[in-house]
This record gives C-alpha cells, sequence and structure tokens, in this order.
C-alpha cells in the first residue's frame, strides 16, 4: 500500500502534478485512487469530467473523488453535532447563525482527511494519491490528531462516567440536557480514527509527502518553510517537483529579464534541497488537463523512475547513548527562531510558531538538558548524567 501526499502554496500545480502521478501509477497496472482535499476542488476539471464524494471510474486501474465535507462531518460527529445544537438552541431557537456555529475551524478538513485511512483500510487500492489543500491548511489538519488524542484520552472517560452517574439529577435541576450514549460514541469513534490517521501517516515506508514550487523565491521560501514544518512533525518529504519553468525560448524578448531571475530560483531550490531528489517540469504550451495531456506529462517528469517508490527517507532525530545526545533534523530552520524547553518528561522544539513535544528518551529519563546547539540543520541535545 501507497499514499502519497502533494502539498504546497496555492496555485503551483499541486492537482496537475499530483493527476500526472496518479496517471502514471495507474498505467503501470496498479489500481489507484486520486482524491482531493481541498474544499476549490479541481481534479473534475484536470481529468475534464465529473467527480463525486465516491471513487469515479476515469480511465483502466483509475479512478477519482472530490471528499464531500459535508457527507463525511455527518458520517464522522453527526451525533456529537446534534447535541451542540440541541444547546444552542436552548434558549434562542434555531437558525443560520446556530448551523454556522457549528463549523468549527479545520474540522471539516479534517473529516476530509478521513476519507485517505478509509481507502486504505478497504484493501481496494494499491495506491492513494492526495491532492492537499495549501501549505497552511494542510499543516493544521496533519496536527490534530497530535493536539487532541492525549486530552480526550483523560478527560472522556472521566465525563462519560458522570454524565452516567449523576446526568440525571443534574439535568433535572438545571434544564441543560447531559449528552446521550450516542454522543460519548462519537468522541471515541473520532478518537480512533484521528489515533489510525496518525499512525498510516507516520508509517514513512507507506507514506511520503511531495512538496510542489515553482523557481520563485516567494514560493520558494514557503516550500522551505514547508519543509521544516512536516519534519518537525515526523512526515517523510521524498520528492520535490518544481513546476512552471519557462523554457528558454520563452525567455527572449519582453521576457529577458525573467532569465536571471529564474536561474536564481532554480539554484536556490537546488542549495536547498541538496539531498531530496527533484523533478523539473516547464511550462506547457497547453493546459495540463485529460487523462492524454497527463500522461504525456508524467512521462516528462518522471522518465525512467516509477514515482511509486519511496524516493527518499531522512532520519528525524536519532540518539547517542554514550555521548548522552539527541539530534533532530530541522532543515531550514534558523538558530534564532528556535525555542527548547522541557518540563514533566517531554522537549518542546518550536520553530516560529510551529511546535511539537517529544517524550525524553527511557535511557535519559530524569536527566536535565545541559547543553544544546544547531549545526547543519540538526538540534543536538545533550542531557546530564542520569540522578541515581
Amino acid at each position: 500500500m501507497r499514499v502519497i501526499i502533494y502539498t504546497g502554496k496555492g496555485g503551483v500545480g499541486k492537482t496537475s502534478m499530483a493527476s500526472a502521478t496518479a496517471c502514471r501509477i495507474a498505467k503501470s497496472g496498479k489500481r489507484t485512487v486520486i482524491m482531493s482535499t481541498d474544499q476549490a476542488h479541481s481534479l473534475g476539471d484536470a481529468f475534464d469530467m465529473r467527480i463525486g464524494n465516491e471513487p469515479t471510474y476515469i480511465a483502466e486501474n483509475l479512478y477519482a473523488l472530490e471528499t464531500d465535507t459535508v457527507a463525511e462531518s455527518e458520517k464522522s460527529w453527526g451525533n456529537l453535532r446534534d447535541y451542540f445544537k440541541r444547546l444552542l438552541t436552548l434558549k434562542g431557537g434555531s437558525g443560520i447563525e446556530t448551523e454556522e456555529l457549528l463549523v468549527f475551524p479545520g474540522l471539516e478538513e479534517l473529516f476530509s482527511m478521513f476519507k485517505i485511512l478509509e481507502l486504505c483500510e478497504s484493501g481496494a487500492y494499491d495506491t492513494v494519491i492526495v491532492d492537499c489543500a495549501p501549505t497552511g491548511e494542510t499543516l493544521s489538519l496533519l496536527r490534530y490528531p497530535e493536539r487532541f488524542s492525549n486530552l480526550i484520552e483523560k478527560v472522556l472517560p472521566v465525563k462519560k462516567a458522570g454524565v452516567r452517574a449523576i446526568g440525571p439529577a443534574v439535568e433535572a435541576m438545571t434544564k441543560i440536557p447531559m449528552p446521550a450514549e450516542n454522543v460519548f460514541d462519537d468522541v471515541e469513534r473520532l478518537m480512533d480514527r484521528m489515533r489510525r490517521l496518525q499512525e498510516l501517516m507516520l508509517d514513512r515506508d507507506v507514506v511520503s509527502l511531495r512538496v510542489v514550487t515553482t523557481p520563485e523565491k516567494i514560493v520558494i521560501n514557503e516550500s522551505r518553510r514547508n519543509f521544516t514544518w512536516l519534519y518537525l512533525y515526523g512526515y517523510n518529504v521524498d520528492a520535490v517537483i518544481v513546476n512552471h519553468i519557462y523554457p528558454e525560448k520563452a525567455m527572449e524578448g519582453y521576457f529577458g529579464k525573467w532569465a536571471g531571475l529564474q536561474e536564481e530560483g532554480l539554484n536556490m531550490i537546488r542549495e536547498s534541497f541538496s539531498e531530496v531528489p527533484k523533478f523539473y517540469v516547464e511550462l506547457q504550451k497547453s493546459e495540463i488537463r485529460t487523462v492524454d495531456v497527463l500522461n504525456r506529462v508524467s512521462g516528462l517528469i518522471f522518465e525512467e523512475q516509477d514515482p511509486d517508490e519511496v524516493l527518499f527517507r531522512q532520519q528525524i532525530y536519532t540518539t547517542d547513548e554514550e555521548k548522552r545526545t539527541l539530534r533532530i533534523y530541522l532543515p531550514f530552520a534558523r538558530k534564532e527562531e528556535l525555542i527548547l524547553e522541557q518540563a514533566r518528561g517531554e522537549i518542546t522544539v518550536g520553530v516560529k510558531n510551529e511546535r511539537r513535544r517529544f517524550p525524553v528518551p527511557v535511557r535519559f529519563s530524569g536527566s536535565e538538558i545541559v547543553k544544546a546547539g544547531f549545526e547543519d540543520g540538526y538540534l543536538t541535545i545533550r542531557f546530564g548524567e542520569s540522578p541515581d
């Protein structure tokens, strides 16, 4: 089973690159499905046909779907949503304002990510290609399981037991409806799916992410930040695809000044992602749409390379027991942007406003950080001797 996720800044051509990859893999004989988690779906435009919330046949071995967040939301937390609605309408009645309050930021996008899990667990496909929303939204989605799992694991059992024991009395006194058993069931199912999604996403033999960029400095800088954050959260980026490269002939005359700027951008990409496989796509003479065109473009991108393979693996963090050090790979981070904290058996590493908690390795349990340094993209943390 393979899951390949395409991410990047809006407008760089993620949908085209993801669709071309899906066509290439399907043509090799593997059952392939491509799905979009972006609210502004464009897979149907890429394949020039209508696509719905369930896998639609595109060509031999190739299927596509555009997630319907309303349908996925209802499947994921219908009972819980109904309970919140009862609370909100207890005094003031129902209305459009109530419906708007029940749209929690990011939840609908998260529910669309559950579709990846569903497709993988169905066993119907060899490869799942994901056309993700632009960078910021994707990062938010990938962080949900880590944010909420510990909280729900600790709070839910207590709340559930409390409602069973004293819920009827509280409801009678306050006139506030207590949640029914199926509401807690919804939460438990939701958290279970989050955990399974997190486990899947961190399986580096199955899942890899590919960053799509263009040779423009603004886009490259966001791609570098994206790359750093993905590594901070433990995801494997196995390729960078550089799209919209102007051919030399197009740089003549009016566009002459762009030649130097594009070359600067390409050099920046080579230096920034030196170890990661890079694929280059020239600006095409026609739109990249329809299966025939996508197949042709996929041949230009990958040539003899099999895009279904995991193209690159980078060890994110390693420990050295003898030196009592922990090394964390944070490409493109700057020393002045880093935050390092230690508390209650955990260390928190931050890059700007993005943070991740790591458990202190068992072998260093009880030890305090005595030194930290950042060099060549690696944060090296040294722990003191364990207390007797």
